[in-house]
């Protein structure tokens, strides 16, 4: 096996990526901390064609040194929005018929691998706060809740590492439905 070289792997250009037809999938990210975080999450955004992210609370918005040095000029191609307020986001997206899910520890969660997305459908995912999650006032205002299974002692996972985890998940669902 060869590595590919990076100018053979056909990515987009930016102009090309704003063209380009998006994975009906948004994120919503609820008092982030943490500026690699968000960076993270708008490179994993970009790797997947999302169609926009919505930084709600106190989440930090670009142009931002530390959220670029993830990103990679993810920023520069993946839409986004401010929103002081998330639940006014969750109300929104609602009403234009995309089904939003929290990703979150909750009674009567879906495990990850049972959330059977529709292609015709548009999704929004939920990820909030390092320490506090998603606020239950967001919680309450969605659609469902999807939760990742997880065995360990500290049934936690990094806000960057969840998001990739269930866009990637949701993402091949969408993708490559099962027959």
């Amino acid at each position: 096996m060869k590595k590919i070289a990076n100018e053979a792997l056909g990515r987009l250009s930016a102009a090309e990526f704003k063209e380009a037809d998006k994975t009906p999938l948004i994120l919503i990210l609820d008092d982030i901390r943490s500026l690699h975080n968000i960076g993270s999450v708008f490179r994993t955004a970009d790797a997947f064609l999302l169609e926009k992210i919505y930084l709600c609370g106190i989440t930090a918005t670009p142009p931002n040194k530390e959220i670029h040095k993830t990103a990679l000029g993810a920023t520069e191609t993946v839409a986004w929005e401010h929103y002081k307020n998330i639940t006014e986001v969750i109300t929104l997206l609602k009403s234009e018929g995309v089904q939003v899910f929290a990703a979150e520890q909750v009674e009567n969660a879906v495990f990850l691998q049972d959330f059977m997305p529709l292609p015709e459908k548009r999704y929004a995912l939920v990820f909030g706060n390092e320490v506090k999650g998603v606020s239950q006032d967001a919680v309450d205002l969605c659609n469902g809740v999807i939760e990742i299974p997880q065995l360990g002692t500290k049934h936690s996972l990094n806000i960057s590492v969840s998001a990739g985890i269930v866009v990637w998940d949701v993402f091949q669902k969408l993708q490559y439905p099962k027959n």
